[in-house]
């Protein structure tokens, strides 16, 4: 169904709503500890569900004594 409206009458235009002015960026953890201490870490990360157990390196030795390191890069919505 469509209503026409008389000649010349006015119909109010509204702009698109703006839309947040968002963009990603990247951001790095670093865990250090023991390979159970890091692995029990990104498990506990991950029910917080903050990130996937996938998304993290693999462990990687410091040279220090039962040390691995594991970085994750994850992007972040910033306003």
């Amino acid at each position: 169904m469509f209503t026409l409206l008389p000649q010349g009458a006015f119909v109010p235009t509204f702009p698109p709503a703006a839309k947040p002015t968002t963009h990603t960026e990247p951001v790095r953890l670093m865990m250090f500890g023991s390979l159970g201490a890091v692995q029990a870490a990104i498990r506990d990360i991950h029910r917080y569900g903050y990130a996937e157990p996938n998304d993290w390196s693999a462990p990687i030795s410091t040279g220090r004594e039962d040390e691995v390191m594991a970085i994750l890069t994850k992007r972040v919505s910033v306003e």
